[in-house]
């Protein structure tokens, strides 16, 4: 029987602490070198979460904080996303991505003359693939130079970060991990190494393993992104509120 998934937002400060708690058991379940207080601490600087349901059970979710910047004299919008999670077993649905972009969609429509920025700090490989399947470019890839967008990047990680963003290394590094992944998911398979998207992560950001975080920029604009998530993207955004 194919699974069915249901995806909804909420803002943060209205989770009940049942479902926070739940959300809490879903991250712990996929990484080491954290806590509940420390998930919890992070949740709540962010303002809203996609949900993914099935069957009426919490299988994923992703948290996002959407701020404004000034960047070259003139502002700008940020979309900085937070932890993204799915159990296992429904690894492969589309659901989430696909309330992701129509969340984007939405965003851009409440100011649609700021350009609009991804801010992602990357833990594992998997996460990094994301980029590639929204967007054509984004800094740093491994084939197309962005290297316009190192400046935004510095500026982004370091406003947030401090002294533990290293600008030469584009890597967010704690002294202690507060996540890492657990090592029966961080490792890639043979075909995933095979992937020039995965080798670069890799030298890119060799200390995954300790919860080093590779910082990324994306621009969430239609130019920039690819086929598919420019339909759903245009489709929230023309759609009334």
């Amino acid at each position: 029987m194919t699974k069915q998934y249901l995806a909804s937002t909420a803002s943060v400060c209205n989770l009940s602490p049942k479902l926070v708690e739940r959300m809490g058991a879903l991250y712990l379940e996929n990484y080491d070198g954290s806590s509940i207080e420390t998930f919890r601490r992070d949740l709540f600087e962010k303002d809203e979460t996609l949900l993914l349901t099935s069957a009426g059970e919490l299988v994923g979710f992703t948290t996002l904080k959407t701020y404004s910047a000034i960047w070259n004299g003139s502002r700008i919008r940020v979309l900085y996303s937070g932890d993204t999670i799915v159990s296992r077993p429904h690894w492969g649905q589309q659901q989430l991505a696909f309330a992701w972009i129509s969340r984007i969609g939405q965003i851009k429509r409440a100011a649609p003359d700021l350009p609009l920025y991804w801010f992602l700090l990357v833990k594992g490989h998997r996460t990094y693939k994301y980029l590639s399947a929204f967007g054509k470019s984004f800094f740093p890839h491994w084939e197309v130079d962005r290297s316009d967008l190192k400046p935004l990047a510095d500026k982004l990680a370091s406003d947030m970060f401090g002294r533990f963003y290293k600008p030469s290394t584009g890597v967010v590094e704690f002294p202690e991990s507060r996540g890492h992944l657990k090592e029966e998911i961080a490792y890639p398979s043979t075909e995933e190494l095979g992937k020039a998207g995965t080798q670069f992560f890799f030298r890119r950001n060799p200390g995954y393993l300790r919860g080093h975080e590779l910082v990324c920029v994306c621009e969430l604009e239609e130019f920039n992104m690819k086929p598919l998530t420019a339909r759903i993207f245009q489709r929230s955004l023309r759609s009334a509120i």
